[in-house]
Formats: structure tokens, C-alpha cells, sequence
């Protein structure tokens, strides 16, 4: 089984901007169950099919697969949830780690959020200095969970 070891944060400074360039990244879930998720993505030109397990303790399962572009495009366009995951990312590397940094556009505007992949759950991690608070656990967070409530509803 494929397994997914992440930890979630803030964003609080822009002080992480200019260190790379980033991919926009337009992606929509099929399925938003909160045992498994079910998602499909198009970035940098290559399309994916993604299935996710429940989150438990930061890790999760996870198999992702390599598709036709023009069928995730289909998928995205004509199957998925809305809104659509809209965001830029940029990786990053520090300390012997890639830190994904998500910038989110559309209904989640002004959200930022970087991540990073870990080997095992109680690994060691440097902080960089733009990090802030530790999301990992608040499933408000969750990409699969921007679309059902949007960044922009949560200050209304």
C-alpha cells in the first residue's frame, strides 16, 4: 500500500516568495467522502487520478495514477464537485526536505498553505522561517474540503 506522511502549516509572511517559480496546479474531486477521497489534477501539462484514504495521525493512504491530460481536463470540466481547486505551487527546498507552498486562487483566494512529506510520523522537521501555525489536524484545511466550504466563506 502506497502511503501519504504529511504535515500541513500557515503561511505567515511573504518572505517565501522568489525562492522558486511556481506550477498552477486546477484540480476537482469526484468523491469527498471522509473515509476516502477521489480526485482528479492537471498540472504542468500531465493529468493525474488521485484516491486518498481517511487521514489518521498524518498519514494516510494514497495511490496516484497518470492520465491522458485531455481526460482530466473531460473529468475536471464535466464530472467534478464545484468549486474547482485552483491554486499556484511552489517547491521548495530546506533542511534536506521539499516544502510544497500552495497559493489558492478563486473562492479560496488568500489562503496559503505549505506542506511537506515526511518518511515517517515522528520525523524531525526545521522549520523555515516563514512557517506558522501547524494545520495538520484541522480538516477545514483539506484541499477535499475547499470546496464544500471555501476559504472566502470562513470570515463572513
Amino acid at each position: 500500500m502506497a502511503t501519504e506522511i504529511e504535515r500541513k502549516f500557515l503561511v505567515k509572511d511573504d518572505s517565501w516568495r522568489g525562492l522558486r517559480q511556481g506550477n498552477r496546479y486546477r484540480q476537482g474531486y469526484l468523491s469527498t467522502h471522509p473515509e476516502r477521497t477521489v480526485r482528479a489534477r492537471v498540472a504542468a501539462g500531465k493529468g493525474y487520478l488521485t484516491i486518498k484514504g481517511k487521514t489518521q495521525n498524518a498519514t494516510r493512504a494514497e495511490y496516484e495514477y497518470s492520465i491522458p491530460v485531455q481526460d482530466a481536463e473531460a473529468i475536471l470540466d464535466e464530472l467534478c464537485a464545484r468549486p474547482l481547486i485552483e491554486k499556484t505551487r511552489y517547491r521548495i527546498d530546506y533542511h534536506g526536505l521539499v516544502w510544497e507552498v500552495d497559493e489558492f486562487e478563486g473562492e479560496n483566494a488568500g489562503l496559503v498553505i505549505a506542506e511537506v512529506e515526511l518518511a515517517s510520523a515522528d520525523q524531525a522537521v526545521a522549520l523555515p522561517a516563514w512557517i506558522g501555525e501547524e494545520v495538520t489536524a484541522d480538516p477545514r484545511y483539506y484541499n477535499a474540503n475547499l470546496i464544500a466550504n471555501p476559504f472566502s466563506r470562513w470570515h463572513g
